[in-house]
């Protein structure tokens, strides 16, 4: 695939090479100490274990059920001790953060408001609440010599009935830190759809919005979150691999949806690890992604849930190299296309592309270059 097939990037690069993550929930990349404090805080007493590193534990076994509603019930703890301005702030800061410490160095991070009101914030409370957190783990992360910006998607929840109130409150804050709108939750039997007034108002304002589709339900999700309202990303999109037909002598054959997703370059935004938990792919070695990678659909790697999945960007990555040999050159093909595909001005994706992103994974790159030289010199000086 590259010209490094025989050398794979070690973990300290993994974790130094720029990663672009499009795909995060706030509620699930909680530290568990945090979740811990924040209960002990709040007075929740519901937390299955106290011990943080016991209850990061309970988490990914408990999301490792092969069943997305089994996945999301881990989010009850989560979301009951985020529902002050001071939990809030706190847990965007600690996510960027976290992202920057990893390597991340743009992330666009998604919560759903209406999901914090349970102690009487209001929507533009939680929202406030986050974006300063976020621009709090910012500055913390370039003291701490990282750089990270971070954008938040504004979330409705498809079995309720509010999307249309948070696609309005995602274009009241679009230019104060709130980049898009998405919707989430459990895809069957509650088509993308149901919320039509939300996706027919966010395309009159020239606004972007992702749609979670295609992982747990099939193609027909995708093609009405396309078709139908307009998605300008795929939150997911690992069953479109169900339009692929790959015969025994290795040809590969897709079908119409399959090729309009790669010929419009439409972004998916594939999280390996919680799709083998969710049982939308069976391994890594299986999953959709490497053959999606050759075929040169617009893909990218994302972590979805850290906490749950117990991943980072990097373990993403390392999953995948595993998997499929995957190189630098590689990392930066993701990184590039996750670049491509955020919902921030052409030129300030750009600029992140050309002087940051590229440069970074150069300096990788000529490491490794310098190490090859260093070993070949030595070999034959032997």
């Amino acid at each position: 695939m590259t010209s490094q097939t025989q050398n794979a990037p070690s973990a300290e690069q993994i974790r130094r090479a720029p990663k672009v993550l499009l795909h995060d929930h706030l509620d699930g990349g909680l530290r568990p100490g945090t979740v811990v404090d924040l209960a002990r805080e709040q007075g929740y007493e519901s937390l299955p274990e106290t011990d943080p590193d016991k209850l990061g534990g309970w988490f990914r076994e408990a999301a490792d059920s092969g069943s997305l509603e089994r996945y999301l019930e881990t989010f009850a703890h989560t979301c009951a001790v985020m529902q002050t301005k001071e939990a809030l702030f706190r847990v965007a800061a600690e996510c960027a953060e976290d992202l920057a410490e990893d390597g991340v160095v743009y992330a666009e991070i998604r919560y759903a408001p209406e999901q914090h009101l349970e102690q009487g914030l209001t929507l533009e409370e939680v929202v406030e609440a986050v974006n300063e957190g976020f621009r709090e783990g910012e500055r913390r992360a370039k003291a701490n010599g990282h750089r990270i910006r971070v954008g938040a998607l504004l979330t409705a929840m498809r079995h309720a009935a509010r999307a249309l109130e948070i696609a309005e409150l995602a274009n009241r804050y679009r230019d104060l830190g709130v980049v898009g709108f998405d919707i989430a939750g459990a895809e069957a039997g509650f088509p993308p759809t149901r919320h039509l007034d939300a996706f027919e108002y966010l395309k009159r304002e020239n606004n972007h919005f992702t749609i979670h589709a295609g992982e747990a339900f099939g193609l027909p999700s995708i093609w009405q979150a396309l078709q139908w309202c307009g998605a300008d990303r795929l939150g997911h999109g690992v069953r479109i691999i169900d339009d692929i037909k790959v015969a025994e002598d290795g040809t590969v054959q897709l079908g119409r949806l399959a090729s309009y997703v790669r010929d419009k370059r439409i972004p998916l935004e594939m999280c390996p690890t919680s799709n083998l938990q969710t049982g939308a792919a069976d391994s890594y070695a299986s999953h959709p992604i490497g053959l999606l990678r050759k075929l040169h659909f617009r893909a990218t790697v994302n972590t979805d849930n850290r906490l749950m999945s117990g991943t980072s960007m990097s373990r993403e990555f390392e999953h995948l190299i595993d998997a499929f040999g995957y190189t630098l050159d590689d990392m930066q093909w993701f990184s590039v296309n996750a670049m491509k595909s955020a919902f921030i001005p052409f030129d300030e994706r750009l600029a992140m592309i050309n002087d940051v992103i590229k440069p970074g994974y150069a300096e990788l790159k000529s490491e490794w270059l310098f190490r090859q030289t260093a070993s070949t010199s030595g070999s034959v000086a032997e």
